[in-house]
């Protein structure tokens, strides 16, 4: 290995800049247990003096780790690990598990169907013909749910297939990919559920009235066109928001 093109890390210098390796390697200790939830990073100082840069270079670094929701920075105090576990389909960047990396999820898709729009969305009028897709995620060692989805895809014929041979990987994303659906743009809204619904709960396997977090997005093709509402009510312990576009 040419340890002249390599920093201290082992992270490739060609085609990046100082804060992205910087981030990069704080990331990779915090995804491999070395920081865990909790943990205090070292204080900008101690990482001007690490990597041998300035301040704004380490400041830029740590305003990446924290877009990814993989840390907090309190002022006076310093940064925080926020992260400690898996990434939940991760393809469009939209949630993060916070959980710990022992725990196991698991997806049970609900329903699978072609109906009208049963949910209140401003653009999409309710009874447009839709895929209809609802996914439990939930704890395989007690069989909590953790999240419940209800995402609705306006119909096309490309979906035909989706009913007969179900979600590729299990991952709707994926399956609208493979139907020459991509994502170009969206938005999320984030909110609290202060009270879950008795008939949630019992999807969910939880306590009527819990808080959860609440989750919509709306996402489009290039043209603007809809691809997907999706509703999602998650448990506030184990997510958190993070939006990539």
């Amino acid at each position: 290995m040419d340890k002249s093109k390599h920093d201290k890390t082992g992270l490739a210098l060609i085609g990046a800049s100082k804060s992205k390796r910087i981030a990069h390697a704080l990331e990779s200790e915090i995804r491999t247990g070395v920081l865990s939830r909790g943990d205090a990073l070292a204080s900008e100082n101690a990482l001007v003096k690490r990597f041998a840069v300035s301040r704004s270079t380490v400041r830029k670094s740590l305003e990446m780790l924290s877009s990814k929701g993989l840390i907090t920075t309190k002022s006076g105090i310093g940064s925080f690990v926020t992260f400690d576990g898996v990434t939940i389909d991760d393809q469009a960047g939209w949630t993060l598990a916070l959980s710990s990396s022992t725990v196991q999820l698991s997806t049970r898709v609900l329903r699978l169907e072609r109906g009208p729009m049963d949910i209140q969305c401003a653009e999409i009028p309710l009874g447009t013909d839709c895929l209809i897709v609802d996914r439990l995620r939930y704890l395989d060692n007690i069989g909590a749910g953790v999240s419940l989805e209800r995402s609705r895809v306006p119909w096309r014929d490309t979906l035909n297939e989706v009913l007969q041979v179900g979600l590729v990987d299990g991952s709707l994303n994926t399956t609208l990919q493979n139907r020459g659906l991509t994502i170009a743009n969206g938005a999320e809204w984030a909110g609290v559920e202060p009270s879950l619904s008795a008939d949630d709960a019992a999807v969910m396997g939880r306590k009527a009235g819990d808080a959860m977090l609440r989750l919509r997005r709306l996402t489009r093709e290039e043209d603007r066109t809809i691809i997907e509402y999706v509703e999602s009510i998650l448990d506030p312990d184990l997510f958190g928001l993070h939006m990539e576009f």
